[in-house]
């Protein structure tokens, strides 16, 4: 099984991993989506997330973009980052599942221009 997380609002993919909403959390099984649930963001502060998701048992994080420590982070405890993706966050998944969805590498070097993460 593997578990996705997907840093969302309003069921679509944010721009920036820790500014997002909720993360929408998937089971997956033999390449299928075999459960999904909503939690909430429990808030943005620096190193906090990649372990609150690790200890939830994720295995892949997707979002539009992320900070570099936030990748570094999930890197060390095996955690596979996807930036750049948008869109349907479960479109999204589907579309990691089928090996369609690649990492662009979009990396939010600062936080004050989070808003520009992902152009």
């Amino acid at each position: 099984m593997i578990k996705i997380a997907v840093a969302s609002e309003n069921g679509k993919v944010t721009e920036h991993f820790g500014h997002c909403k909720n993360f929408m959390i998937f089971d997956t099984e033999n390449n299928q989506i075999t459960k999904d649930e909503t939690i909430a963001n429990p808030g943005h502060r620096p190193g906090f997330l990649p372990s609150f998701l690790n200890d939830m048992g994720v295995n892949v994080i997707i979002s539009g973009g992320m900070g570099g420590r936030a990748i570094e982070i999930f890197n060390e405890k095996g955690i596979e980052v996807i930036v750049g993706a948008s869109g349907a966050a479960k479109a999204a998944v589907t579309s990691y599942l089928q090996g369609a969805l690649k990492s662009t590498g979009s990396v939010c070097h600062e936080h004050q221009y989070h808003d520009d993460c992902g152009n």
